[in-house]
């Protein structure tokens, strides 16, 4: 059984970013220790002869038909938007120049 220490817990925390009260400190780690333990029970189950597949079932979905459902509303938005160039939306810088 995996048991995460106190210090295990502040160090994750830490990694994380988050402000985890001293109280709760126990109770994250027996939940934690719990599902390493379980990703455990999981990395021991023999797989080398079992083949990946995209889906339990053998079937396939129904595509629906590509068209066209919707009117091209294009030019009446761009029309409405504060700025607009060549067929793009300008919007304000989110990122900052490095």
């Amino acid at each position: 059984m995996t048991t995460l220490t106190v210090q295990d817990i502040k160090k994750i925390a830490h990694l994380a970013r988050l402000d985890i009260a001293t109280t709760d400190i126990p109770v994250h780690a027996e939940n934690l220790s719990k599902i390493l333990d379980l990703v455990e029970q999981i990395n021991n189950v023999a797989t080398e002869n079992i083949k990946p597949t995209a889906h339990p079932l053998d079937g396939f979905q129904d595509l629906r038909p590509d068209v066209v459902s919707e009117i091209d509303n294009r030019e009446l938005l761009q029309n409405m938007a504060p700025e607009v160039e060549a067929g793009l939306y300008l919007v304000p810088r989110v990122v900052g120049a490095g």
